[in-house]
């Protein structure tokens, strides 16, 4: 048996003809940390609460800790923080923990401890006994998160875990996501936020219009494209015509066309494109390979690979 944590097959979920998750194929290995990436709109949320039960498919299948999608068995493993959660703000922080651990199954001395334990690891641990209400909207998501590992989950999915948080905050959340990692769990992380996303995850899958249309290994995915920023003087159009050729994108940074970032497919194209330009009476002052960036591949892709330069 495939060691995945969350695997699907060809999951479908249409609304009256409208497809918002079409034929989504994806795994995510046991003990990742998984990024689930895509514009708004992209199925990503709807996938997860097919994954979770919470809405039902139109087609296809998933599995969820080896479980079918919704088993009360696998979801018992499960640990969630949506994007938007509802808290009962006369309740504290505590009394909130403690409620949802019951709810969970757990309780004495063993629910009391892990109360504390998630308290303190979430950084909340001296605001326990004050009233959510008095939370600021950070605080909040940071309790959101303590009650997605309060029952030592082995997945936990994370939908935008960082959005009201401040970059100490988001360093924070990404040092217990690692811990969590080191302790075998899997975590399941959609975020906006990519430059803590390449910081986090393993692995990637980026959604549009509800297919995945580029997954793989962080490193991986990063390696498989080079870039360079190109300054230049007196550019012409038979040199942009064979800078063209040599890339699969270029993206103008000043108009009239004189700074680029060009991408290109191997490293050993760059002397190429010095070349093209030289040649061509186009006077050279910078040329600096550099890696593409998450982001970078995010937009390349979402935005589909072409020649045509942005202005």
């Amino acid at each position: 048996m495939s060691d995945y944590a969350i695997e699907t097959n060809k999951l479908t979920k249409k609304y009256h003809g409208f497809s918002a998750v079409d034929q989504l194929d994806l795994q995510v290995r046991t003990g990742a940390v998984f990024g689930f990436l895509g514009p708004n709109g992209a199925g990503k949320t709807t996938t997860i609460n097919m994954l979770l039960g919470i809405i039902h498919p139109s087609g296809g299948s998933a599995t969820i800790l080896k479980h079918p999608a919704g088993d009360k068995t696998a979801l018992k493993k499960v640990g969630f923080l949506p994007e938007k959660i509802g808290f009962q703000s006369f309740l504290t922080g505590v009394e909130f923990l403690t409620a949802l651990g019951k709810l969970s199954g757990m309780g004495g001395d063993s629910l009391h401890t892990r109360v504390k334990e998630a308290l303190d690891f979430t950084g909340l641990g001296e605001r326990g006994s004050d009233r959510i209400g008095s939370y600021s909207r950070g605080m909040q998501q940071r309790l959101g998160l303590a009650q997605a590992l309060l029952h030592q989950p082995d997945l936990i999915i994370l939908d935008e875990p960082t959005s009201a948080l401040d970059p100490i905050g988001r360093r924070e959340v990404r040092d217990v996501i690692l811990y969590l990692k080191r302790q075998g769990c899997t975590i399941f992380l959609n975020s906006h936020l990519l430059s803590e996303i390449e910081k986090t995850c393993d692995e990637v899958a980026i959604l549009k219009a509800g297919k995945v249309i580029e997954a793989g290994g962080m490193e991986d995915l990063l390696a498989a494209r080079n870039a360079a920023y190109i300054e230049v003087e007196d550019m012409n159009e038979k040199a942009l015509a064979e800078l063209r050729k040599l890339t699969f994108k270029l993206r103008m940074e000043e108009m009239p066309p004189r700074k680029f970032t060009a991408y290109f497919n191997s490293p050993n194209q760059t002397p190429e494109i010095a070349r093209a330009l030289v040649e061509n009476g186009v006077k050279l002052k910078a040329l600096i390979p550099r890696k593409e960036s998450l982001e970078d591949l995010f937009v390349r892709v979402v935005e589909g690979e072409d020649n045509t330069p942005d202005t």
